[in-house]
C-alpha cells in the first residue's frame, strides 16, 4: 500500500478484510434462516416413525468431530501468528494441520450422513430430514470450501506467492474459517444438544 492511500480509506479495515466481513455478514442471514427453518420442522414427523431424530444422533461421535473442528480454530490462529511474526515453515505446518482437522470433520460428517440414511433417514425421507441435511450439508460445504482456500495458502507459502508480506491474506482467511466454527457450535447446540 502506498502512503496516499492510508487517506482515502473510510475505515481502518482494508477493502479485502471489509468484504470478508461484509460477506460474513450475509452468510449469517443465510444460516439464520437455515437454522430457523430446521426449529421450524425439527418436530414435523409423520405419523409412524419408526425412529426419531434424538435415536438417530450419535452424540459421542459427533461431539469428537465438534471437538477437532473447535481445535482447527487454535491451529489456524497459531497459523495467523506464524505468518505475522515471518515464520513461514511452520504457517505452513499449521495451515496443514488446520485443513486436515477440517477433513477429519468431514470425514465425520459423511460417514453420519451415510448412517442416517442406511437407518431410513434420507434428504427426502421427511421434512426433518429435509431440513436437517439442508442445514449441516451446507455447513459441510462451507468447510470444504475452507479447506481449499487453506490448501491455497499451503501452496502459496510452499512457491513462495504468500511471505510475511501477505498475513493479512492469511488473516482473513482465518475470520472465515473461525466462522463455520461458530456457526457449527451454534449447529450443533440446536440440533444434536436439543433435539426435540
Amino acid at each position: 500500500m502506498e502512503h496516499g492511500d492510508e487517506h482515502h480509506r473510510s475505515t481502518p479495515l482494508s477493502h479485502e478484510k471489509l468484504a470478508m466481513w461484509a460477506f460474513l455478514g450475509s452468510e449469517c442471514l443465510l444460516f439464520g434462516g437455515l437454522i430457523s427453518t430446521y426449529m421450524l420442522y425439527k418436530n414435523k414427523l409423520p405419523e409412524g416413525t419408526a425412529i426419531s431424530p434424538g435415536e438417530l444422533f450419535d452424540i459421542p461421535f459427533t461431539s469428537v468431530t465438534t471437538f477437532v473442528l473447535l481445535m482447527s480454530s487454535l491451529t489456524m490462529v497459531l497459523s495467523v501468528s506464524s505468518i505475522t511474526r515471518g515464520d513461514l515453515r511452520r504457517n505452513r505446518v499449521w495451515l496443514l494441520t488446520t485443513a486436515l482437522l477440517g477433513a477429519v470433520f468431514i470425514g465425520g460428517q459423511v460417514y453420519e450422513f451415510t448412517a442416517f440414511y442406511n437407518e431410513g433417514a434420507g434428504f427426502t425421507t421427511n421434512l426433518w430430514s429435509s431440513a436437517f441435511f439442508t442445514l449441516t450439508g451446507f455447513h459441510g460445504v462451507h468447510v470444504s470450501i475452507g479447506i481449499v482456500m487453506l490448501m491455497s495458502l499451503f501452496i502459496g507459502n510452499l512457491t513462495g506467492r504468500i511471505t510475511k508480506a501477505s498475513a493479512e491474506k492469511v488473516e482473513i482467511i482465518g475470520l472465515y474459517w473461525h466462522f463455520v466454527d461458530i456457526v457449527w457450535i451454534v449447529i450443533f447446540t440446536i440440533v444434536y444438544l436439543f433435539p426435540q
